[in-house]
């Protein structure tokens, strides 16, 4: 019977009706503390209820679970169960029920509400992420209608707080903590919220930073009795960029995995102390972040970060200075100018994933007979907790059916046929590997 599994379609109507529910709910989904804290069993009441005439309690094959650490923010756990007593698992992970904000004033449309013209869903969450909760909804509700005899256990987890981390010990790093997934390692698990209908196969870690710098201020027509805060930190962040596109240049192995940047380090933002443009600031700011790829080390990339800034506050009279007064230390004072590296909260570690796994091979060869071709990439970009759940023994793999260019856009949308394609590629993922694993 698991060989009809290529022959199940997503309903379209369920489907439309499912996510009509969702995207509904989305104003009090959104993440962002302390303005936006969601309240995440407000999409999974949604999803409990499609799924409710299918459990064990009312005599379907569904084991479902929900599990809050928060109160209002629960986690769903779905288990499609084998009667094989030593099944391997097949398991879908990382679909989240909070999205990032949206501003209603800015979008073309209601984002609180399903919009739909043609093959086109619109509002919050289409792509990122509800749209695959709804997604794998579905897949269930068809396992549990048609009950495939399958010599493997289909699983999957709906995590809250995956959009932000200011609020911890919510989602699947708890999960993962209180042992909820262990029975997910002994297969592959699918994190599906990335997009484009293609293997994710590597992600680049990220850490923002801040480096404040410290001067003296002074009238601008005096320029050998101030410290230029602004002229120390370009100084300054010129000798970091220097010393860390040395240290973490391009890897042979970033090619292979088909990223389309190396590792980077840039500021993004700039400010400094209010004054008029007679005054030499006291101090200025410049954050930004760091894109390291999965082939070096975090811990490295941190320590090698901080030991450029302590050479320079070490040999601050080194540095270039601009024309015959700009300085960055007034002996007569007792003064030098200081630079603090400042990391902001934790960094999210980027993957390579195993391409030799049968995780991978069954989703590239779903990806080539559905969709037509099969074109796996790595993005500068990251994802939260993959990398952890690698580290825990989990074969993750990566893959999303919304739209790139929509994540955490204005106007968001996603296609009714990509989703209709991803229903199609996960059912022959369970399909090849029922029969390999």
């Amino acid at each position: 019977m698991a060989n009809e599994l290529k022959a199940y379609e997503l309903d379209e109507d369920r489907y439309v009706a499912l996510m009509t529910k969702l995207i509904g709910e989305a104003e009090s989904l959104q993440n962002c503390p302390p303005e936006f804290v969601p309240i995440e069993d407000n999409a999974g009441r949604h999803v409990l209820k499609t799924l409710e005439p299918h459990t064990t309690e009312n005599g379907g094959p569904l084991l479902v679970e929900r599990v809050a650490y928060k109160e209002g923010r629960g986690n769903i756990i779905i288990t499609y169960p084998s009667a094989k007593a030593d099944a391997k698992s097949i398991s879908f992970v990382g679909s989240h029920l909070d999205v990032v904000p949206a501003d209603p004033k800015t979008w073309k449309f209601d984002p609180f509400s399903l919009g739909r013209d043609g093959d086109r869903l619109t509002g919050r969450g289409t792509t990122d992420c509800l749209g695959h909760v709804g997604l794998l909804t579905e897949l269930f509700v068809q396992l549990a209608t048609n009950k495939p005899a399958l010599n493997v256990t289909v699983a999957a987890v709906f995590i809250a707080s995956e959009e932000s981390s200011v609020i911890p010990e919510v989602g699947v790093d708890m999960l993962v903590k209180d042992g909820k997934l262990d029975f997910m390692k002994n297969g592959p698990v699918y994190w599906v919220d990335s997009a484009d209908s293609q293997p994710c196969i590597g992600t680049a870690a990220a850490l923002d930073w801040t480096i404040r710098v410290s001067g003296k201020l002074f009238h601008s027509g005096l320029p050998h009795k101030a410290i230029n805060s602004i002229e120390l930190g370009m100084e300054a962040l010129n000798q970091i960029q220097t010393r860390f596109y040395k240290d973490f240049p391009p890897h042979p192995r970033e090619a292979e995995y088909k990223f389309a940047t190396p590792s980077t380090m840039k500021p993004t933002q700039i400010k400094c102390s209010p004054g008029s443009s007679n005054q030499i600031p006291p101090w200025c700011e410049m954050s930004g972040d760091i894109r390291l790829t999965p082939f070096y080390e975090v811990e490295k990339c941190i320590a090698s970060v901080e030991s450029y800034v302590k050479d320079i506050n070490d040999n601050i009279n080194s540095l270039p200075v601009r024309g015959g007064a700009s300085k960055y230390e007034l002996p007569e004072e007792n003064l030098k100018g200081k630079v603090e590296l400042i990391w902001n909260g934790e960094p999210y570690k980027g993957i390579a994933c195993s391409i030799e796994s049968q995780g991978f091979k069954a989703l590239e060869s779903a990806t080539k007979e559905i969709i037509g071709e099969a074109k796996p990439y790595s993005i500068g970009g990251s994802l939260p907790l993959v990398k952890e759940l690698q580290d825990e023994g989990f074969d993750v793999q990566i893959c999303g059916y919304g739209k790139s260019e929509a994540y955490h856009a204005d106007n968001e949308y996603a296609l009714l046929s990509d989703m209709k394609n991803a229903h199609r590629v996960f059912c022959s993922v369970i399909q090849q590997l029922n029969e390999s694993l």
